[in-house]
């Protein structure tokens, strides 16, 4: 079986752990979200990119929930002493990884070629593809003003609520090579459970890659980020709430109208009756608590795909 899934960060990586162990890593393909890149102290960032990387490959911190295990800070604690910019935090590993990507973006390398060498680097045997090697970035529209990504995420702490979003670059941006052979080869498509609106969404921005959705002939199931009506982590809840009115498992697939056919859901997610426009609902333990617990989502996903099929 061949899997193609779109992801964002810490959500999806987990997700992508727990699927890592039930297909064979080499018949899977991942679209990660780039519109999160930033350049912090001149080194190019891939947040999401990183934490899929990082978790696949056992080096991440799983109790922080983001970055690598074992990091130290000194680096950035003499960027602060001497006045730099330290409000994103990049520690000393985490550094290393940084300072090659944006050598080789600079020698004329694509995001996807320098993704590849890290990913080969790292012993990740899975597929790691950029949505894209354009430009593309997320901006938020909030009551305190518009906002890049990481401004909105980490400087500010997500506390502003979000009133729109703009992908700037998704109209000309195209999908990175095999981004969509990725998908014509998929016997089944999967949305990790990732926030829509953010990690999602600037992948979805890419008319290439909704074109190639809605296209689609086989399965497409999307995992429901939320666990009893709230995100696990992060501002997904409030964002479902005040932009199409609501938190359940309807609310969620309409993020994805028209281009899934099962959404999963948690257990306290389920619907009392059938979600317009999704063929079926899928409802399960969705909280990955361990990696046993990411197995058997990813299981169940598999098993969803299989019956359509």
């Amino acid at each position: 079986m061949n899997v193609a899934v779109l992801s964002g960060g810490v959500g999806g990586a987990r997700f992508l752990r727990g699927l890592l162990g039930v297909v064979s890593p080499g018949n899977v393909s991942i679209v990660g979200n780039v519109a999160d890149d930033l350049e912090v102290l001149g080194l190019r960032v891939s947040p999401d990119l990183d934490s899929i990387l990082y978790t696949l490959t056992g080096l991440s911190d799983d109790e922080r929930g983001w970055g690598r295990a074992g990091e130290t800070w000194h680096a950035l604690e003499t960027v602060a002493r001497l006045g730099g910019e330290s409000w994103f935090r990049l520690g000393d590993l985490d550094i290393g990884l940084h300072l090659v990507r944006t050598q080789l973006l600079r020698e004329g390398a694509s995001l996807s070629e320098v993704t590849e060498r890290l990913a080969h680097a790292l012993g990740l045997e899975a597929a790691l593809l950029p949505s894209t090697d354009d430009p593309l970035r997320t901006f938020l529209e909030t009551p305190a003003g518009t906002f890049p990504f990481q401004t909105w995420f980490v400087a500010r702490g997500h506390r502003d609520e979000v009133d729109a979003l703009h992908y700037a670059g998704a109209p000309e941006a195209a999908p990175a090579p095999g981004v969509l052979e990725a998908i014509g080869a998929a016997d089944v498509l999967v949305i990790a459970p990732s926030n829509p609106y953010v990690s999602i969404g600037p992948i979805l921005a890419l008319e290439e890659i909704r074109d190639a959705l809605m296209r689609r002939s086989v399965p497409c199931v999307a995992i429901s980020p939320l666990v009893g009506g709230r995100a696990v982590k992060g501002p997904a809840d409030r964002m479902l709430a005040r932009l199409v009115g609501g938190t359940t498992a309807a609310h969620v697939a309409s993020c994805y109208a028209g281009l899934i056919d099962v959404l999963v859901v948690d257990e306290r997610d389920a619907p009392d009756a059938p979600i317009p426009g999704v063929e079926r609902t899928v409802v399960t333990q969705t909280l990955m608590t361990d990696l046993s617990a990411a197995r058997r989502l990813a299981a169940a996903v598999v098993h969803a795909s299989e019956a359509l099929a």
